[in-house]
């Protein structure tokens, strides 16, 4: 694979020090360019981060010395010197919206970890191990904004990593029609870390602003056709979700109760997740576990600190599958949510976009 000259936009926060953790060694994406705010402009990484460091590994020595950009203001420089750029900025959606067409119609490609641009029919949401095919729609997409190169491709939500890879192969052998899931979500995932959101400590939070609308919409794109132009979300399974913020660093847990049309036996459902593998696992790329999915027999397991980091945090983890009084099935999943969730899955669908092509 060739080498490619990539940016991070928005590089200071969580996802974009995460970011900066898996890309500081990549064999295929060099990172040449650092973009933030305009308060971050002029100064070095280590300087704009100012001790908010927030990631267990070091701040990695190439990209500590390195000046940042104002990611709005500098766009047409940092488009002409990067094949494509990473995507974690915090700012409104409408304006995070026109900021990454911005650098598409600039024939920048962006592979953003925002949430902007999920239900745009154009814009493809790639779980690389699950819908890789969606990146077809992007001619459509650079056809609307008149670019040869430029698009914007997003990743999902970084909860519905935990139990979307758990029922995508058992929809397609046995036809999911309902579920039910509650997600334990760390605190990572609203950009936090215990130091700075000291009021976690011992407390459970029954709320997370637009976690359970995202939780039962965007599986529906993941499952969709691409078709005219545009992905067309299916409309079955049927999702309800409950959200809630718990005490934990990194990891997303899911407690999943599913209903199907036809109902397998415990052994099927065992044999379609060990055998269950993508694009991503039959071309190796270098984020890629090797095993997607992993069962655990054990009744106290998964754990969040036991498994989170399964195979470079890459790898979802599944246990407790029983039948159930109400629903057929009921099981739970984990994933890290800043590693497969966000910066993790991003990089992954980078390394799936540049293997189908769409980056060259």
């Amino acid at each position: 694979m060739k080498q490619f000259n990539v940016g991070i936009i928005g590089a200071t926060g969580m996802v974009g020090q995460r970011f900066a953790t898996l890309l500081a060694n990549h064999p295929w994406f060099n990172v040449v360019l650092l973009a933030a705010s305009p308060r971050s402009k002029g100064k070095s990484y280590a300087q704009a981060l100012g001790g908010r460091w927030s990631m267990k590994t070091p701040l990695p020595e190439k990209l500590a010395e390195m000046v940042l950009y104002d990611a709005t203001a500098d766009l047409e420089e940092i488009a002409s010197k990067v094949d494509f750029v990473f995507c974690a900025v915090d700012m409104p959606k409408e304006e995070i919206k026109r900021l990454e067409e911005a650098y598409a119609k600039a024939e920048c490609p962006v592979i953003s970890n925002n949430s902007a641009h999920r239900a745009t029919a154009d814009v493809p949401m790639i779980v690389p191990e699950l819908n890789a095919e969606h990146s077809q729609v992007i001619t459509a997409q650079r056809e609307r904004l008149g670019t040869k190169r430029g698009f914007v491709a997003v990743k999902s939500n970084c909860s519905l990593q935990s139990y979307v890879p758990a029922l995508f192969p058992l929809h397609k052998a046995f036809g999911v029609k309902d579920v039910l899931v509650c997600t334990y979500q760390a605190i990572s995932g609203a950009g936090k870390t215990f130091d700075t959101w000291p009021e976690m400590q011992d407390n459970v939070i029954p709320f997370i602003g637009g976690e359970e609308e995202k939780s039962e919409l965007e599986p529906l794109k993941i499952w969709g056709e691409v078709k005219d132009g545009r992905i067309i979300p299916a409309t079955e399974p049927h999702f309800t979700a409950q959200c809630i913020r718990v005490p934990v660093s990194d990891g997303h847990l899911a407690a999943v109760f599913a209903r199907f049309e036809k109902k397998p036996t415990k052994e099927q459902i065992l044999e379609t997740w060990s055998g269950f593998a993508g694009v991503p696992q039959e071309a190796a790329l270098p984020s890629a576990p090797k095993q997607f999915l992993h069962y655990f027999e054990e009744d106290n397991l998964p754990q969040t600190a036991l498994q989170r980091d399964l195979e470079g945090g890459m790898a979802v983890s599944l246990g407790r599958l029983r039948e159930d009084s109400q629903y057929d099935y009921k099981f739970v999943c984990l994933s890290h949510n800043t590693l497969r969730g966000a910066a993790g899955g991003a990089v992954l669908m980078a390394e799936l976009l540049a293997y189908q092509g769409w980056l060259s």
